[in-house]
Formats: structure tokens, C-alpha cells, sequence
């Protein structure tokens, strides 16, 4: 993640969606905080951004959900679609 002050963040994806998801991180960031997010998923790269919301607390560090602010419906499209090949190559249960 970069900040606004253009530090820069790193955590691990935990969840995601094509509206948003959940950081594992060290530190909490503040609620409301406007973030530029870059992650890569499967061959393309996600630069988007994201407001920050309510952390929570794991065992492990914090959970930061966040929530992709203006979303390009191509990013939509190309997130959904990854997301969607990685759902069909899970094994059936």
C-alpha cells in the first residue's frame, strides 16, 4: 500500500472480492484512509485505489479490511475474471 505521504505498507491478502478485502498487516492504519493498493494476482497487476476501514485484531497482527474506491470497470472486469479462474481450479470437495 502507499500512503498519502507516499511511505509505503506492505501486508498479505487474506480476502478479496471485486469490491474489496482483508489485509493481514503489522500495524493498523487509520479508518477512512485513502490508499493507492498494488498487488499481483495470477499474471496481472492490480493498481488501484482503496479506503481503508476498521481493523480488527488477529493472532497474528491486524486484519485491515478496505474497499476499492472508483473501481475501473476494466480492473473490475479483469479481477473478476482471475478470481473466477482460481475458483475453478479448486479441487470439488
Amino acid at each position: 500500500m502507499r500512503l498519502p505521504n507516499r511511505c509505503e505498507v506492505r501486508g498479505k491478502l487474506h480476502q478479496l472480492s471485486t469490491t474489496g478485502g482483508l489485509l493481514n498487516v503489522e500495524k493498523p492504519l487509520d479508518e477512512k484512509l485513502e490508499v493507492e493498493l498494488v498487488f499481483h494476482l495470477g499474471e496481472a497487476t492490480i493498481r488501484e485505489k482503496a479506503e481503508i476501514m476498521f481493523p480488527m485484531w488477529a493472532t497474528q497482527g491486524w486484519i485491515q479490511p478496505f474497499r476499492f474506491i472508483d473501481l475501473p470497470e476494466s480492473s473490475k472486469r479483469a479481477l473478476q475474471t482471475t478470481l473466477l479462474s482460481f475458483v475453478q481450479r479448486q479441487p470439488a470437495t
